[in-house]
């Protein structure tokens, strides 16, 4: 069974941290891109952030540039996404997904922000930021 579980959600403070994880199971997320998703109450879902397979192109919307880092650890079959200087805003349950779309540019294959072009989706986890 194909499978992704989302952890290390919760409570933090503004300005505080969090390492979200995406575990894989029944599949191997190597040959996959890997996309962060965020969906607050009343709002579409966004990409938050997004990495390719071999090599690693990263992609972040603007509002977490400089705060976000995805990475991936294939040995795990995992990718985290470290959060740092967390705002109000960030606040939403945060989804991964996985997909083999890619975006083509000379050499190079970049992952996509856009959900409708995911497989594979956990099932989410809560991020709260207020003091």
């Amino acid at each position: 069974q194909l499978q992704l579980v989302e952890s290390g959600g919760g409570l933090v403070q503004p300005g505080g941290s969090l390492r979200l994880s995406c575990a894989a199971s029944g599949f191997t997320l190597t040959y996959y891109g890997i996309g962060w998703f965020r969906q607050a109450p009343g709002k579409e879902r966004e990409g938050v952030s997004c990495i390719s397979s071999m090599p690693n192109y990263t992609n972040y919307t603007n509002s977490v540039k400089g705060r976000f880092t995805i990475s991936r650890d294939n040995a795990k079959n995992t990718v985290y996404l470290q959060m740092n200087s967390l705002k109000p805003e960030d606040t939403a349950a945060y989804y991964c997904a996985a997909g083999t779309t890619f975006q083509v540019e000379g050499h190079k294959y970049l992952c996509v922000m856009t959900p409708s072009e995911y497989d594979y989706w956990g099932q989410g986890t809560q991020v709260t930021v207020s003091s």
